[in-house]
């Protein structure tokens, strides 16, 4: 039968090397350098350029509405001119204008109500089904 060592001595061993390792480790750091690095000039503006087109976004979706390009229409406006004066607008008013029409519209078009209606009518048809009830519609003569 063979004897192995004791658990709490292979324990033992195991954290001094442990501790060598990282003594050594710890006394030879690599050689770094810290400084401030200048903003990049580019990140805040494509950072605006995407705000920007998310506006943008926005704003072109109710203009595609229906009811909206009629209006406009009886205002004389085209869509080359809706688009000149959008292009026009600094990014300020544009965001503005983007916050102006989620207030007019708090509940988008719509899509979320149906869908909501749509998934409680499929859940009240399983529970139906679940606790294996009938529906039945019978003509009272009388």
């Amino acid at each position: 039968m063979r004897k192995f060592l004791p658990k709490n001595l292979i324990g033992r061993a195991m954290i001094w090397l442990l501790v060598i390792t990282t003594l050594a480790i710890g006394l030879h750091p690599p050689e770094t350098v810290a400084m401030l690095s200048p903003a990049l000039p580019g990140a805040a503006e494509s950072s605006s350029d995407s705000h920007r087109m998310a506006d943008l976004q926005k704003i072109q979706t109710v203009l595609e509405s229906k009811v909206v390009r009629q209006r406009l229409e009886d205002f004389g406006l085209s869509q080359e001119e809706i688009n000149a004066r959008l292009a026009g607008l600094s990014d300020d008013q544009l965001h503005q204008f983007a916050t102006d029409v989620d207030a007019i519209i708090p509940a988008g078009d719509g899509l979320g109500i149906v869908v909501v209606l749509l998934v409680i009518a499929i859940l009240l048809v399983i529970l139906v089904y679940l606790l294996n009830h009938r529906i039945v519609i019978t003509k009272n003569s009388g």
